[in-house]
């Protein structure tokens, strides 16, 4: 499978256009990851809220328990402990929810940006990229085969444009038609050589 052209100028803008490809998704990528991160950044009030409200929760369940044991009166003391524990723990419920909502963002922002640059890469540069190594490979073959370079010249005479087939003959669809062996190796050889392969087997 032929992926590059065969000539030096061709060539050269193919494998710098893919390198540079390669290098915007890679930076794409890179700047979605940078994104993520900076955006999950604002989870970490929500996690000191949770953190401290965790601890909150945690003492005052252990003072509950403590001064319920206390005979007599315990258990008409440990209600405010009881209900702080429950408050803490409402606040750690909400750093949590509001780290769950950063993260959700982050993804979502990430993704976001992420979707142009590669949308670009798929929709506009592959479908060429492909359709070149089609072309080319088929070319390659009509090259080799015995009745190639008639089709390669047929090819040329609809898709070159006029001034360069008038240079070949001031009457080059009759000279393609009559079997002109010179016409048809030019206009072959003008085919190839707009795909950027040799004219040569």
């Amino acid at each position: 499978m032929k992926i590059y052209a065969d000539r030096f100028p061709k060539a050269a803008r193919q494998v710098l256009t893919d390198l540079l490809v390669i290098a915007w998704v890679y930076l794409s990528i890179r700047f979605s990851m940078w994104l993520h991160d900076l955006i999950q950044k604002l989870a970490v009030p929500g996690q000191k809220l949770e953190g401290a409200g965790t601890d909150l929760a945690r003492n005052f369940s252990e003072t509950s328990d403590k001064i319920g044991r206390t005979p007599l009166v315990g258990d008409d003391l440990t209600g405010p402990f009881d209900r702080a524990a429950d408050a803490a723990r409402s606040l750690a419920e909400a750093g949590h929810n509001q780290q769950e909502q950063v993260a959700d963002l982050a993804l979502t922002l990430a993704l976001l940006a992420l979707v142009f640059p590669l949308a670009l890469v798929l929709l506009g540069w592959l479908p060429l990229r492909l359709r070149w190594i089609r072309r080319a490979n088929a070319a390659t073959s009509l090259r080799n085969a015995p009745a190639g370079r008639d089709l390669l010249a047929l090819r040329a005479l609809t898709n070159q444009p006029l001034r360069r087939l008038t240079k070949i003959d001031p009457d080059v669809a009759e000279a393609w038609r009559r079997g002109d062996e010179s016409t048809v190796d030019a206009l072959a050889a003008l085919e190839l050589r707009r795909l950027g392969l040799r004219v040569g087997r």
